[in-house]
């Protein structure tokens, strides 16, 4: 990226165009699960100072308010999409929406995408919020990233770490693991392996850091969103631990751009960015599970308008 457009652009949004560019550039063409085909390349880094702001995107608008929901659910350990679509949340609900078609031998009559299996969605959606008995059988996505911070084999992995920061802060074990190998196959059924698989806290002169390894990531729609998860995680953790934030480090393994993203990506690559907003959590307390979503709030987010690209299931 030249010098010129570096000047257009503020050090969050910056990293981030880097990686799209460097695709573009370096990347290798690839098959996926998908079949959608994707530009790949294996080994990546970004680094995030969280003291000079919040690393939202600007170049595009990202909604953070799915974001921190989908945190929150997490955080609380659970595993079906009622609360978030409860909360019009909707990222999550083609997975177990493919599950109920295939276990109902629908998948012929919709397909993938058509104008019926739009249709169908939104009333899999709708009956999922509406109908309990519903949700608990077709809304749960199985032992995925809530199961597996507050549960992974019986251990609460986020009350630990909360421990270990308090209690010893200069240890090299601060680490939550999302990939449970005997549960991976349960995970597939109705939602995905965890693509963002573990990660690791660091404390030095009073800063807290977070650096996470994500083992595949859609680069486009997915890596915005984690971002800015992450980081609002490490603000929240430090919050209750008498911290200031430190850096957020995002590292990959398999990083792509969807094929059926790339004329989106040129477009976000060509725009100028704004100052980053600022984070902020309003409430006093040190409970990690008592902040809500109603504590949190972004400040002085300006963005360009979003842009649409389709998901790949």
């Amino acid at each position: 990226m030249d010098e010129d457009k570096r000047k257009e652009i503020n050090e969050f949004d910056y990293e981030y165009h880097k990686l799209l560019q460097f695709l573009l550039d370096k990347g290798d063409s690839k098959e996926d699960r998908t079949g959608v085909g994707t530009i790949s390349h294996f080994g990546y880094q970004m680094r995030f100072d969280l003291s000079k702001g919040f690393p939202l995107l600007t170049t595009k608008k990202v909604f953070h308010r799915s974001i921190f929901h989908e945190l929150i659910w997490f955080l609380q350990g659970s595993t079906n999409i009622k609360y978030l679509v409860d909360n019009n949340v909707n990222i999550w609900n083609e997975w177990p929406f493919q599950f109920y078609l295939k276990a109902n031998n629908l998948e012929d009559e919709f397909l993938k995408y058509s104008e019926k299996w739009h249709e169908k969605l939104k009333e899999f959606v709708e009956n999922v919020k509406e109908d309990e008995e519903f949700a608990k059988k077709w809304g749960e996505l199985g032992p995925v990233y809530g199961k597996q911070w507050r549960d992974f084999n019986g251990v609460d992995q986020i009350s630990r770490i909360l421990k270990e920061i308090k209690e010893t802060p200069h240890s090299r074990r601060i680490i939550v693991n999302a990939w449970n190998a005997a549960e991976i196959e349960e995970m597939q059924k109705s939602g995905l392996p965890p693509c963002h698989t573990m990660f690791q806290f660091y404390v030095k002169d009073n800063k807290l850091s977070c650096q996470l390894y994500q083992r595949s990531a859609d680069v486009f729609l997915g890596v915005p969103f984690n971002i800015a998860s992450y980081a609002a995680l490490t603000y929240m953790v430090a919050h209750v631990c008498d911290l200031e934030v430190g850096d957020f480090v995002h590292t990959f393994g398999d990083v792509h751009i969807y094929n059926n993203h790339i004329e989106q990506v040129k477009e976000q690559l060509s725009r100028s960015s704004f100052e980053p907003p600022k984070f902020k959590i309003n409430t006093n307390t040190k409970n990690l599970f008592d902040i809500t979503f109603e504590n949190l709030e972004i400040i002085e987010y300006k963005s360009q308008t979003p842009i649409k690209a389709p998901i790949a299931v």
